[in-house]
């Protein structure tokens, strides 16, 4: 049976490093790494004890507010299966996006989306 964990949370935000800082000062988060393209182009991704908040701008024509979270698990092939039987909806098959990690989407209740990956992000 594969193996589950939680692995990031991925929030949109329209200022990125403004809510960065909260999650630092409010919650004793670490910085790990932070762009600014300028052009309205920001991300941010900080620890909070263990768990990676990845905090980018919203996409067109979506609001700010929760993205997604990833469950990382050993057997991403084997758990499309498994829950595609049980009639899960996936957003996205799986995907490769470096030799060593793998994604993809499925829609849980009420519209929340969670990106299953093998690997670490």
């Amino acid at each position: 049976m594969p193996e589950y964990r939680l692995d990031h949370i991925h929030l949109q935000s329209n200022d990125p490093l403004k809510t960065a800082e909260f999650y630092e000062q409010m919650f004793g988060a670490k910085r790990i790494s932070a762009n600014d393209e300028g052009d309205g182009k920001a991300w941010v991704k900080v620890d909070l004890n263990g768990t990676t908040i990845l905090i980018t701008q919203p996409r067109k024509g979506r609001p700010a507010g929760l993205e997604h979270f990833g469950i990382r698990t050993d057997k991403l092939d084997e758990s499309v299966a498994a829950m595609k039987e049980k009639g899960v909806k996936f957003t996205m098959d799986v995907r490769q996006l470096r030799p060593d990690f793998r994604i993809s989407f499925l829609e849980a209740p009420d519209g929340v989306s969670i990106e299953l990956q093998e690997g670490q992000f």
